[in-house]
């Protein structure tokens, strides 16, 4: 049991101040690093203490925790710095993954608490444990129209795992005890100590004025009243809380020697790759997997499902994380004729968009963890042998520094394209280095050319695969994985979106993060799509290409970041492989007019090169 100060302890004549002081020791005694703020006056008590937390040792007050501490202006960039710092936690400076640690975003009331909307939601379904810790007006002050005050509490309704309203402070004997109890059933929650099920929490703290400290000291660090919650875990082997299986186990489904793949999402982990391999799967993983890469995955799986011996011959999908890159896979997955099974360890619900899941499993089962599942013979060859072809067809049709039509082929004018980038962006990025990659087509892009036999730590925001928040999300990622070199690859719109992401004041920590931005001068996944069909090119430049014109220099300059800008082949690797300290953006300029064209190329290129190597039938 924990010893804990008498209960009898009142709190120190400015209760704002105290509560303040009080929550954040709480915060860092249940295991949080890492406190990002957006300044505010209703905000204050929050920010005075954790700045006394954010002192070097010989200048803490007594009684401060130690905590590291953020600061920007923008609270949508504040919130998606949280983000990336979270993401960035599980990582670490090895190969082991950890459970994410919980990361705090503190702001003022009003407007500035919408604004944390957007990486709420992307934490939500990522289930990234933010505790948002928003100032309020007391109750009092509530719908009277007061300055900046507006209903706070259930802003987030459904995004969240738990919201607290805390009322103001004033003072009373029993307070800190339970803010203690508050913020440990927060970090519980936001955690999924007792759900598995982690995410946002949000606690909505009322201050009354004043809400600058005054001459009281720290109180001293005090267990009474918090809560350590012991973490929900199901040991690897056991069936413990598994959802039971709708069909007979002994079925013929059940058995060796079907004709299975692994798709392993965005989130899979290493697990994914282990299962693949112990069982003779090829495996499918898209780059934010944690599973790319080894002897059994398949860069060019996407193009690959639609060859009737590869894609037409599965007939049982295990799929880990949340895949949704690719339309190949969610057809593959909607097909009756083939059994799906979902590995789900967290979460309320699970990946199946198409609603076809035959089973859905809180773990392995041992058969598959034995690798006693395996494929027919010559399965995985025959996918190797069509993932090699279909590498030197695309790399024939997109170039890149070394490919044989290198200085022809990927260029349009002085251009590069979009896979051309990708490969030398993949080919830079090594085991050692963490790799950000944005929404739309610079994911895709890599999904269709990376080929890594030890590859880096790959994060996207693909909760939500919103192209917002990415800037601060990969900053984030710097801030917390510091040992390692972080590169992150975007596209032009993903980055205006989020320029406010470069902002940084000059008391705050450097970031060493190299920006590959991606300039086509709009949006050219559309030109993918079915608004880029020839036949609706009429209004397509204005309401789907949107094109900008952004002079990314002058932007970078504002912000005092460095800038470089790419325009043919032969420039990017000599560009891209020497990030240098501090902060960097390189602007390559990307050929949008010929996307369309290039993707349907590349598909013709590789079935031709399939064919040939694949038997007639088998």
């Amino acid at each position: 049991m924990m010893a804990g100060v008498p209960t009898t302890t009142a709190l120190a004549p400015d209760p704002a101040t105290s509560a303040a002081r009080v929550i954040v020791q709480a915060l860092a005694a249940l295991g949080v690093e890492d406190i990002v703020l957006a300044p505010g006056s209703r905000s204050a008590p929050l920010a005075y203490a954790v700045a006394d937390a954010a002192r070097p040792d010989a200048e803490r007050p007594a009684g401060a925790p130690s905590l590291r501490l953020h600061v920007r202006v923008d609270e949508r960039s504040a919130a998606f710095l949280a983000v990336g710092l979270a993401r960035a936690s599980a990582h670490g400076d090895g190969d082991q993954l950890h459970a994410p640690r919980p990361v705090a975003v503190i702001t003022t009331s009003g407007t500035a608490v919408a604004n944390l909307h957007p990486a709420v939601l992307e934490a939500h379904h990522s289930g990234l444990p933010l505790l948002l810790l928003t100032a309020d007006r007391p109750h009092e002050l509530r719908g009277t129209g007061a300055n900046q005050t507006t209903d706070q509490v259930g802003m987030f309704a459904g995004a969240v795992r738990l919201t607290i309203d805390v009322p103001a402070p004033v003072g009373r004997a029993d307070e800190a005890r339970s803010l203690r109890r508050t913020v440990s059933r927060a970090v519980a929650a936001a955690t999924g100590a007792r759900t598995g099920d982690p995410g946002p929490v949000h606690l909505d703290l009322a201050f009354r004025e004043p809400l600058v400290p005054g001459d009281s000291s720290w109180p001293e660090p005090s267990t009474a009243g918090l809560t350590v919650v012991q973490a929900r875990h199901v040991p690897a082997g056991s069936s413990t809380g598994a959802v039971p299986t709708v069909a007979d186990p002994t079925a013929p489904a059940r058995r060796g020697g079907v004709a299975t793949v692994l798709v392993a999402g965005d989130g899979a982990g290493p697990a994914a790759r282990r299962l693949a391999e112990a069982n003779g799967w090829p495996l499918l993983a898209e780059p934010s997997s944690g599973a790319r890469g080894g002897s059994h995955a398949i860069a060019a799986y996407r193009l690959l499902l639609a060859h009737p011996l590869l894609g037409g011959a599965v007939r049982r999908v295990v799929v880990l994380g949340r895949p949704t890159l690719s339309r190949p896979v969610q057809q593959l997955l909607a097909r009756e004729d083939v059994e799906v099974v979902v590995i789900a360890p967290r979460g309320a619900d699970w990946p199946d968009a198409p609603r076809n899941a035959t089973d859905v499993l809180l773990e392995p089962p041992a058969r598959m963890r034995q690798g006693r599942m395996p494929a027919p013979a010559g399965w995985l060859d025959a996918w190797h042998a069509a993932d090699k072809a279909a590498a030197s067809a695309i790399d024939a049709v997109v170039g890149g520094p070394d490919g044989p039509d290198a200085g022809r082929r990927s260029r349009s004018g002085t251009r590069v394209t979009g896979p051309a980038l990708a490969r030398v962006v993949a080919q830079v990025s090594g085991p050692g280095d963490a790799l950000v990659v944005g929404s739309s087509n610079p994911v895709r892009d890599l999904d269709l050319v990376a080929r890594w036999d030890s590859p880096p730590v790959v994060l996207a925001n693909r909760g939500l695969a919103g192209i917002d928040g990415t800037v601060s999300t990969a900053v984030g990622v710097a801030l917390g994985l510091p040992r390692r070199r972080v590169r992150a690859y975007l596209g032009d719109l993903t980055f205006l979106h989020d320029v406010g992401g470069l902002l940084r004041g000059p008391l705050e920590t450097a970031v060493h993060l190299q920006l590959v931005v991606a300039n086509d001068d709009g949006g050219s996944i559309f030109a993918t799509l079915e608004p880029g069909e020839p036949a609706r090119a009429d209004v397509f430049e204005r309401v789907f290409g949107t094109p900008h014109g952004a002079d990314l220099a002058a932007l970078c300059a504002g912000y005092g970041v460095r800038h470089t800008r790419v325009s043919d082949v032969d420039g990017l690797l000599p560009a891209l492989a020497a990030p240098g300290p501090g902060l960097s953006v390189v602007e390559v300029r990307v050929d949008r007019v010929g996307r369309r064209a290039l993707g349907e190329r590349i598909s013709v290129e590789v079935r031709a090169a399939v064919d040939a190597v694949l038997p007639t039938s088998r």
